[in-house]
């Protein structure tokens, strides 16, 4: 789904690579024992070897190996057996070492391809270039003091995979569905828990743009982005200020840049170092990392059923559209949620309860799946309570709305409050032959050929009777008296 911009000389085209740093779940840091939990107090979470102290040396987090090998054999990328930590050597206030322990041309995954939902309902292949484990860098402090800048190490060797995509995306909307795909993964097989707003899943942007079918042009990199949101919005802004400035006869400087969210567009970082810049060099306090296929066919052993699996089989199984499968399928909480509710009932209904009333509710009061007040048996409940006739779909809203706030079973609450569906046919019958007495000139109208106007007496009859009528009686009660 290329968008294809206007500029003063003709279209151009955005091409865009995405890297993603994605925090490894696991309680360690990538080289040390210190734990990595999220809002602990500055520097408490540091130990030596993060801190760089003389002597220490380094000793690799095998949970952090595991999580990238997993996450390699579900983006369908290849698994390299031998891989090598180097130093990528550079200078900042917040790096303790003066360099960075990642991976450089031997990664511990190579490439692969995962598969993008697009909004126009169409999908892309794009291709994955690399992932590699490295250390995450302190945190550079400037708001505590007027001359001063803190340093925070509390991250400083944070176990991360750094997911380098292939230049395959052509818009933002294709970048965003790459990022949440990505990101959908990664929490389904719980190697990173995906939290934008707390740094746990960052995204650098590198855009360029061309007239079509021309080369490739000199790409910028937008650092650190922590929303879907602000992500489409750097895309879409860069793209502009480099199709300006080349239609103004410039040229584009590769360099690094950062988005100012208040203003809505970039500003220059720094110039773009190129790799031998960075001067690697194999660490040679790091043994090179050696996988056994055993240990492959382990991980690959404990995958669970991925998203694009779990959406074709809802689609199959469920007879649901591929759009709904996709949203429902978006999060592995919630595809478990839909599977119960939907188990021996209407998996339409189901779908559209949970993506509909419970999304809803869920989204006023910003809380997640696994916040819901109401649980999947809850709702499971309601449910069998409308199939059963014992209570009208618009009824169940209400009971819904009950459910959120109190936390009541459906059953409950219908006896409580007598909201049961009145069935008995003699109870109908004396509502309907009284709402027809009163209508008159609605009887004529439908006795004139005007069937729509049914619905004025459906109308009278639920109000009469609270909403408690059911509706089906109701329609063919009042189709055979005025047929009469």
């Amino acid at each position: 789904m290329a968008d294809l911009l206007k500029g003063a000389t003709g279209d151009w085209e955005m091409v865009i690579g995405l890297e993603i740093h994605a925090q490894v779940s696991c309680e360690a840091k990538l080289f040390s024992g210190a734990p990595t939990t999220f809002g602990a107090e500055s520097n408490t979470q540091v130990s030596l070897v993060d801190a760089a102290m003389p002597g220490m040396l380094p000793v690799l987090n095998q949970a952090a190996v595991r999580a990238a090998v997993l996450t390699g054999l579900a983006i369908k990328s290849q698994i390299n057996k031998h891989s090598i930590f180097a130093r990528k050597n550079y200078f900042y206030p917040d790096l303790p070492f003066g360099y960075q322990i990642s991976q450089y041309e031997e990664p511990i995954v190579g490439e692969g391809e995962i598969e993008i939902d697009l909004p126009d309902g169409t999908t892309r292949q794009i291709g994955v270039e690399r992932l590699h484990l490295e250390q995450d860098a302190g945190k550079s402090l400037h708001d505590q003091h007027p001359t001063k800048t803190f340093i925070d190490l509390n991250r400083a060797g944070v176990p991360l995979m750094e997911i380098v995509s292939k230049p395959d995306m052509r818009s933002a909307d294709e970048a965003s569905a790459y990022v949440e795909k990505m990101r959908s993964i990664l929490r389904y097989i719980e190697s990173c828990d995906g939290n934008m707003q707390e740094g746990s899943l960052r995204v650098d942007a590198n855009v360029s743009v061309r007239h079509p079918g021309d080369e490739l042009g000199t790409r910028c990199e937008i650092k650190n982005l922590n929303s879907i949101r602000f992500l489409k919005l750097a895309i879409e802004y860069e793209a502009r200020r480099q199709i300006e400035i080349i239609e103004d006869g410039g040229s584009i400087k590769q360099e690094t840049r950062l988005f100012d969210t208040g203003r809505g567009e970039t500003r220059t970082m720094r110039s773009k170092e190129d790799a031998h810049d960075y001067r690697y060099f194999p660490d040679p306090d790091l043994l090179p990392v050696t996988l056994e296929d055993s240990f492959i066919d382990d991980m690959k052993s404990t995958l669970p059923e991925l998203p694009d699996e779990r959406k074709t089989r809802f689609v199959d199984d469920y007879g649901l559209s591929p759009y709904d499968a996709g949203v429902l399928v978006a999060e592995r909480e919630t595809a478990e949620y839909f599977e119960t509710v939907a188990t021996g009932r209407d998996a339409k209904q189901a779908s559209n309860w949970v993506t509909g009333d419970l999304f809803g509710r869920l989204n006023k009061e910003s809380l997640s799946i696994s916040e819901s007040p109401v649980s999947a048996t809850a709702l499971s409940g309601l449910l069998d309570l409308i199939s059963d006739d014992t209570i009208s779909g618009r009824i169940a809203k209400d009971v819904f709305e009950e459910m959120f706030t109190s936390g009541k079973d459906a059953a409950a609450i219908v006896e409580e409050k007598g909201l049961r569906q009145i069935t008995d046919t003699g109870a109908l019958e004396a509502i309907v032959d009284s709402v027809i007495a009163r209508g008159t000139v609605q009887v004529e109208q439908y006795k004139s050929g005007n069937e729509k106007i049914i619905g004025w007496f459906v109308g009278q009859v639920m109000k009469e009777s609270q909403g408690k009528a059911n509706p089906k009686a109701v329609n063919e009660l009042l189709k055979a008296k005025l047929a009469t």
